[in-house]
């Protein structure tokens, strides 16, 4: 049996700290979360942004300068892999809905990939998803998506292919059939996000189903649904991912005291599941990674 690549998804955008206080929002904070993950056996971490004022989503490249800057120089050894999603989002305002509320970040693929660019982890994440998520539109319409690809590619970068329902992935097939996508691909299957597919060993198993041959990837359930479906991708036979993105609990009506017993409960699930957590250099062979500045 393979090893495992456990990714640990340390802040995301939509938690916060009213869910739990542990969250980590400043640059320094998420990329101490990042390197204690690492330590604890995470292969990869998933870094998102947050304004550290007020704790709000961001896409401010210093703060992910500053994040990477402090992993790089921590010397700890971990596939970085920074997100994309940010700057996806339409809001339509109550008095005319073709018209943007203020939440809407909807922005040109270049601004979007702008970090990524400039920063060049090993990863980046690329959302092919177009649904309704929270309060307004995610919105990945296919040529955004091919700039972000072929800025992705040129900068080296290897990108994690975010799909949340069944028709992402019809898109990743076209994507490589013209081109825009290069393989061997990488997914990330994303179950239990209200409209996308549900947490369930059914859904996973046909979402797997369907995914290129000679594909990896890796699967993650959102809120309590994020160890039952960190064991079945497991026993899928996908990698897997955990992190406070994902859930602020580490068991029911415990909230987690942060990203370090998330991965550290993961690694026990995988192993009393018969598996061995894979370490970087493993993780990387396995994804076709030279390795690099992160």
């Amino acid at each position: 049996m393979r090893p495992t690549i456990l990714s640990c998804a340390v802040t995301g955008s939509f938690t916060t700290r009213a869910h739990n206080s542990n969250l980590p929002i400043t640059p320094e904070e998420i990329a101490g979360e990042s390197i204690a993950a690492a330590n604890a056996g995470a292969a990869i971490c998933h870094i998102h942004v947050r304004d550290p004022e007020t704790g709000t989503p961001s896409m401010e490249l210093e703060y992910y300068r500053e994040v990477v800057t402090r992993i790089r120089a921590s010397d700890t050894d971990l596939i970085i892999n920074l997100t994309t999603g940010p700057g996806g989002r339409f809001v339509p305002s109550d008095a005319d809905p073709k018209v943007a509320a203020p939440a809407t970040s909807l922005t040109r693929p270049e601004v979007r990939t702008e970090h990524v660019v400039q920063l060049k982890p090993e990863i980046c994440s690329l959302d092919l998803n177009t649904m309704w998520f929270g309060d307004g539109a995610v919105i990945n319409h296919p040529p955004a998506i091919r700039v972000m690809a072929e800025r992705i590619y040129s900068a080296g970068i290897k990108p994690e292919l975010e799909v949340f329902d069944t028709g992402d992935i019809r898109i990743a097939h076209d994507l490589l059939k013209e081109g825009t996508l290069r393989e061997p691909v990488l997914f990330q299957l994303v179950m239990g996000v209200n409209y996308g597919m549900a947490a369930t060993t059914e859904s996973l198993a046909y979402a797997r189903s369907m995914l290129p041959k000679g594909a990896e990837w890796a699967a993650f359930g959102a809120s309590r649904m994020a160890f039952p479906m960190l064991a079945q991708a497991f026993l899928l036979g996908g990698h897997c991912r955990i992190g406070m993105e994902d859930t602020v609990y580490l068991a029911k009506g415990v909230k987690t005291p942060g990203n370090v017993a998330l991965v550290e409960k993961s690694v026990r699930i995988i192993k009393e599941l018969g598996g061995t957590v894979a370490t970087v250099s493993e993780a990387r062979q396995l994804l076709g990674l030279s390795g690099g500045a992160s």
